[in-house]
């Protein structure tokens, strides 16, 4: 049997033990390796042949800025980094999401599909290469502007999902 002494001093060390580690762990979900400090970014390559002018300069631009704000790793020049996330766009789809009785379509869908590679030029590897997608619905209702934003939403779930695989994905 423990002694009412015993058990006090049991806790003691069990809250102790919990308040120490609660600071070893980080939040942040970053696990990038400490000697990956740069990254380059290039111009992602729309072959999707899905007639949106600019797309790959929209995504990239999008891409660079979600790196920026993450702030996991800087950004620099291709020659000087220490890492490349580069990739292409191959495919973007537009189709109907929902349809009401009637067989009218109220919301489409746009789906993205990119190939990406993520390389460590430290240590001259491929840490990864995926075909990722994702995408954004519109109502119909709304004309052309409501279309930009479904595409927006893709690429916006789009690069998180590259920023994620890339500074969590160790």
């Amino acid at each position: 049997m423990i002694k009412q002494s015993e058990m006090g001093l049991i806790v003691l060390v069990l809250i102790m033990a919990v308040t120490a580690t609660i600071g070893c762990y980080s939040f942040s979900g970053s696990s990038v390796p400490p000697h990956l400090k740069t990254i380059a970014i290039p111009l992602f390559d729309d072959q999707s042949g899905f007639g949106e002018p600019g797309l790959g300069e929209k995504f990239t631009n999008r891409l660079t800025e979600r790196f920026r704000d993450d702030n996991s790793l800087e950004l620099a020049d291709k020659s000087k980094s220490d890492s490349i996330l580069e990739g292409t766009i191959v495919s973007v789809r537009d189709e109907p999401a929902v349809v009401v009785q009637g067989e009218t379509v109220t919301k489409r869908r746009i789906t993205i599909s990119i190939k990406a590679t993520f390389q460590d030029m430290k240590l001259h590897k491929k840490v990864w290469e995926k075909q990722l997608s994702n995408t954004g619905d519109y109502d119909i209702s709304s004309g052309p502007a409501e279309r930009q934003s479904g595409l927006d939403a893709a690429i916006e779930k789009l690069t998180d999902d590259l920023l994620r695989q890339t500074v969590s994905g160790w």
